[in-house]
């Protein structure tokens, strides 16, 4: 591969530390099919001839048929994907493969081939997404007037609705789509044809190498075209802060789909037993699913640290970005799959979430809210005496509704008996029909507008 530069062969030490092939030959497909479009283009400006052009895009399509029936051998001594495949390539056509290389460096096919390669990754995690919101819609439609306890420091605050509580990671994910489909956007634009760092002296078309990938058009500086990772690292920080999201719906089923809560029963298809306790049902694949984010945001401290100190342009430490990314897309795209299958699956416990609802004195907000509305005491006064009826209440061992009306008047004398209608948890979510509130119809609201965009 080096030519005449070189006297001796690599080190063996030199050649394992070198070598990328057992992570890089994942990019066949894209690099076959970046070189397809280079050699396609050669031809189109006559730097090769159309017969050599020709057979070097027959030559690739027939390795690549030999790759994907796993009939091809990978050799660490050609060092990576590029190498591998040219060198198959020539056996196959001989001479025409050694101008597939014309006009083109392994910086700007590296460049070309990871960009591809995360641009079907951001592709498929758009579409990973858009399937759990899609399960998420379901169950917020079917409980959108079940009523469950809404926590603030985990610890009961208000009463809010089942399908609030579901509509509430709607929107989370569809933030962490709508940053994918953003960076998709920023990253789309080709290297290809940057060569080494300066361009080349070919006349190139570039226009068309980066039409025929699918890109909007060629990057616009050589040195940047083959310094950039930035689209590696803005696929990690959105799969990171995506990978976030999951964790803490994974934590809140984990703690749901205990003994002590018994919220929600998760499907069998998505548990696991004990080996010694018969009894037990473990979340396990939404504890994996918790644990997911603690590797991809791995991976991407190491690709930004990787990247923190490297001047311009291409220098052999870009060769550790791929397996980070590769494993944080695997980690990614199980979890959302994993995700997807227990959402679809679980069943809310109607009455456990009813019953923890109304405790902890979670319609407070709704007596102070009352004497304000009804009486017209500022709300700081209204806080003060509904806090001293929780104390009497916390004391007496009851709950507010279950306080008489004369201890209610304790606190202030001009309570009537109407104070008693908006202390029901039933009252308490339908009053709350602000905008982006939990009122059922609210929430039916919402999942319209979702339904519609997502179609």
């Amino acid at each position: 591969m080096w030519g005449g530069r070189f006297a001796a062969g690599p080190d063996a030490i030199m050649e394992a530390i070198n070598a990328s092939i057992d992570f890089d030959k994942r990019m066949a497909q894209q690099d076959i099919e970046g070189s397809r479009a280079h050699a396609a283009m050669l031809a189109a400006c006559d730097i090769i001839s159309d017969k050599d052009g020709e057979a070097i895009r027959e030559g690739l399509l027939t390795v690549l048929s030999e790759i994907e029936a796993g009939e091809f051998t990978f050799s660490k001594e050609l060092e990576d994907i590029h190498m591998n495949v040219e060198s198959r390539l020539k056996d196959l056509i001989g001479e025409p493969a050694g101008r597939l290389h014309t006009g083109r460096s392994r910086n700007d096919q590296v460049a070309t081939d990871f960009k591809l390669w995360t641009r079907d990754q951001f592709d498929a995690a758009i579409s990973g997404l858009d399937a759990l919101m899609k399960v998420l819609l379901v169950q917020a439609e079917e409980g959108a007037d079940i009523v469950m306890p809404g926590f603030t420091h985990l610890q009961v605050a208000q009463p809010v609705t089942w399908g609030h509580h579901m509509m509430a990671y709607v929107e989370m994910f569809a933030r962490d789509k709508s940053r994918m489909e953003d960076a998709r956007v920023r990253m789309n634009e080709s290297p290809l044809g940057a060569a080494a760092l300066a361009g080349t002296a070919y006349p190139i078309d570039r226009d068309m190498t980066a039409k025929a990938l699918g890109f909007d058009r060629p990057s616009a500086n050589s040195l940047d075209a083959v310094s950039d990772r930035d689209f590696a690292l803005e696929f990690l920080s959105c799969a990171s802060i995506c990978a976030t999201h999951l964790s803490r719906f994974a934590e809140e089923l984990v703690i749901w789909s205990s003994a002590q809560f018994r919220f929600v029963v998760l499907s069998d298809r998505f548990s696991t037993g004990s080996s010694i306790m018969p009894q037990k049902k473990n979340p396990d694949a939404a504890e994996l699913i918790r644990a997911k984010v603690g590797r991809i945001n791995g991976s991407l401290v190491a690709l930004l640290t990787i990247m923190k100190g490297l001047p311009l342009a291409y220098s052999k430490d870009m060769q550790e970005d791929k397996e980070q990314v590769f494993d944080a897309a695997d980690s990614l795209m199980l979890a959302l799959a994993a995700m997807t299958g227990m959402v679809g699956d679980m069943k809310p416990n109607v009455d456990s979430l009813r019953e923890s609802a109304a405790m902890g004195f979670s319609t407070a907000t709704d007596l102070a809210d009352w004497l304000v509305r009804e009486l017209g005491l500022p709300f700081r006064d209204a806080h003060h005496a509904t806090g001293a009826l929780v104390k009497m209440a916390e004391d007496k061992g009851c709950d507010l509704p279950e306080l008489s009306l004369k201890e209610m008047q304790s606190a202030h004398p001009k309570i009537n008996q109407s104070v008693y209608s908006v202390l029901g948890v039933d009252n308490s979510v339908a009053s709350r029909a602000s905008y982006g509130g939990t009122a059922p119809d609210q929430v039916r609201q919402q999942i319209a507008r979702w339904n519609g965009k997502l179609k």
